[in-house]
């Protein structure tokens, strides 16, 4: 089955301590998430999974930003999410190499308003392996989405991080009755 190894906002804006909204944060050291990650990856590139990195973000003009959003609505009063900048850069301990595919997202939803189904259906994918954050929103909306265009998901709990360790493993119960729950150690 040909599999895509998907990393989700890993970026500076909202894992590092000093991004403009770190919601994530917190979690992301604690978990250890982004060293689980590279370990997924360091996998993936080993047995030909294609590798793909998203993030959020958006122009200088914040034209395309949801204004109405409680999540983005602020985004552009604050400089948070602007493409370009260095909170939209993935953090610098992410192996993410060149000729890796990027996905920019305007919403929660890697799928909407993107190339992702397009890139996945090109390459004859059929299994998502998805790490990231937050579980609470990002992880569970690719997730539900990959479901009703009939993907099999993969999620790496211990390579994905949500505001609490509580939201966490709350999205990842709800997630377990339509995707396969792995480790970085049971991968396959």
């Amino acid at each position: 089955m040909r599999t895509a190894f998907i990393a989700i906002d890993f970026i500076n804006d909202i894992v590092h301590l000093k991004g403009k909204i770190p919601s994530c944060a917190a979690q992301v050291a604690e978990r250890n998430a982004v060293q689980q990650a590279n370990l997924a990856l360091q996998y993936a590139r080993t047995h030909d999974w294609l590798p793909i990195f998203v993030k959020v973000g958006f122009s200088s003009s914040y034209k395309e930003q949801p204004k109405n959003s409680p999540i983005f609505g602020k985004a552009h009063t604050i400089g948070a999410l602007q493409l370009g900048e260095w909170g939209t850069e993935f953090v610098d301990t992410l192996a993410v190499d060149k000729e890796d595919l990027v996905v920019i997202k305007p919403r929660v939803n890697p799928f909407h308003g993107t190339i992702l189904d397009s890139a996945l259906r090109a390459n004859g994918i059929e299994q998502l392996a998805i790490c990231g954050v937050s579980t609470t929103w990002a992880i569970q909306s690719i997730v539900r989405d990959a479901h009703d265009r009939d993907y099999k998901s993969l999620i790496i709990e211990d390579a994905c991080a949500a505001a609490s360790q509580e939201e966490h493993m709350l999205s990842i119960t709800q997630l377990s009755r339509i995707a396969t729950i792995v480790t970085v150690d049971n991968l396959s």
